[in-house]
């Protein structure tokens, strides 16, 4: 029997946010103590490494105007933006991913059947890093056909809400997208700033007692979930 696919580079191409050249690649991994044994994929620049993207604001092909990038600038010192407050360690996974990609250590992976195999039976995570509406819409629908269940977040209002869980930056955009029907992920500053009518704490946090691994949960997965609430975790 031929082993299943664990890795593969699912797209590249223009960005549907800028136009500038980006890969999306997906690898099975069970590194992350946090979400467990998900199908990860990372949407990254193909001709710039993530930590100068970041740097000097290139990282914008994909992640368009996320407010946890950071201010691009010159300065010799830093490797990456300054002031920037996105959970996801540049220098880790992204930058790992990245250098094999140039090693040429990914199968192609960009067709309807390879897309299809590697999420079969899987909990597929769209945007381990990256915006998952900087990639056409259609490899996501075909990544997830046969999965098991998937987890994905946007900052870009509007993009498919039926699989992507809409990132709230504050409380008022969290109302706007709950008023036309989407579930949002939401950062908080503390426990007392959870709507307690429309969000629950992410089970998987610190503050919850790390309850469950996001395998497990599956509750960010937009309107696909059975859940009607919306999840909130306190940032760190």
């Amino acid at each position: 029997m031929t082993k299943q696919l664990r890795a593969g580079i699912i797209y590249r191409g223009p960005s549907q946010i800028d136009g500038l050249p980006i890969v999306a690649i997906a690898t099975y991994s069970d590194r992350n103590t946090k979400t467990g044994k998900v199908l990860q994929t990372y949407i990254i620049r193909s001709d710039i490494s993530p930590l100068d993207a970041s740097k000097s604001g290139q990282d914008f092909s994909i992640c368009a105007n996320c407010v946890f990038r950071g201010i691009a600038n010159s300065d010799p010192k830093r490797k990456q933006a300054k002031n920037r407050k996105c959970y996801v360690n540049l220098g880790q996974g992204p930058t790992i991913v990245y250098k094999s990609f140039n090693r040429g250590v990914y199968p192609i992976a960009n067709d309807h059947a390879s897309r299809v195999e590697l999420g079969k039976n899987r909990v597929v995570r769209l945007g381990t890093y990256g915006d998952p509406a900087a990639v056409p819409s259609h490899i996501w629908d075909e990544l997830l056909t046969e999965c098991e269940s998937h987890l994905a977040y946007t900052h870009q209002s509007g993009f498919r809400p039926d699989i992507t869980m809409q990132s709230a930056d504050t409380l008022a955009q969290a109302q706007a997208h709950w008023a036309k029907r989407a579930r949002t992920f939401r950062v908080i500053d503390s426990l007392d700033d959870i709507d307690p009518i429309n969000e629950i704490l992410c089970p998987a946090s610190k503050e919850a007692g790390r309850r469950v691994q996001c395998v497990k949960c599956q509750l960010c997965s937009g309107l696909t979930s059975n859940s009607k609430k919306s999840i909130a975790i306190v940032e760190h």
